[in-house]
């Protein structure tokens, strides 16, 4: 997806249109920092003025003041501060590092902050991608999440539209008779995963088309991808 480099403002649905004139029944997988960056969510660390809170943590967890700050602005809470590492909850409900703070392929001295509702964007993106190029396909904005119980990062969906994130098979029948109680894929995080495998993180490409998956696809926007949050009631490890 050749696009160039975006600043705030950019409407990134006619872009996207103009670039790859996605089709009905596919879905635009798109990463966070490129929306991030059109809707004005790049702070400069100079500008930052960490508390007493941020000081205190940066120092316990070498990380730098300013970038804490902006952390614990970002948070609804502390998950966990130890060996160097501040896992956070979003007010948009998501646990990550550092609240989704990023510092990768940016301007010295920048960071890009979470989109404030993935999905409200996932929706503006893909109503412009409809008005520049009359088809509705899915958008899928996916972010780099780290894993609890396992090494490596693997895209998820922090924002969707037009797809359904997850499929309950519950109630249908595994190839030898017996019904299926459990199974419930994430349909907007694979999709996500899958599109990131299609590009390098150094090849300056913020997203994919992928095709295939029309049956998936849906004419109505659909809840989101925070329909994929558990709640707190069924969290184990809260």
């Amino acid at each position: 997806m050749g696009l160039p480099e975006f600043r705030e403002g950019d409407d990134i649905g006619r872009l996207i249109a103009d670039a790859a004139a996605p089709g009905e029944g596919e879905i635009v997988v798109f990463s966070q920092k490129a929306v991030s960056k059109a809707e004005g969510r790049v702070r400069r660390l100079a500008d930052v003025r960490p508390g007493e809170r941020a000081r205190e943590l940066a120092a316990r967890l070498e990380k730098d003041p300013a970038v804490v700050e902006l952390v614990l602005s970002e948070a609804e809470r502390i998950v966990r501060a130890e060996r160097g590492v501040l896992i956070t909850e979003t007010r948009s409900g998501w646990v990550c590092a550092n609240s989704g703070i990023d510092t990768s392929n940016l301007e010295h001295g920048s960071v890009t902050l979470l989109p404030e509702n993935g999905d409200s964007s996932a929706r503006r993106i893909r109503a412009s991608i409809a008005e520049a190029c009359g088809a509705s396909p899915a958008v899928v904005i996916a972010d780099s999440f780290g894993r609890a119980w396992r090494l490596g990062q693997v895209d998820v969906a922090i924002g969707c539209a037009g797809l359904a994130p997850l499929d309950d098979w519950r109630g249908r029948r595994d190839a030898h008779g017996g019904e299926l109680s459990a199974t419930v894929i994430s349909v907007a995080d694979e999709a996500a995963a899958a599109a990131d495998l299609s590009r390098d993180k150094d090849s300056g490409v913020p997203g994919a088309v992928i095709m295939g998956l029309d049956h998936l696809v849906t004419p109505e926007d659909g809840p989101g991808a925070r329909s994929v949050q558990r709640p707190e009631a069924e969290d184990l490890f809260r």
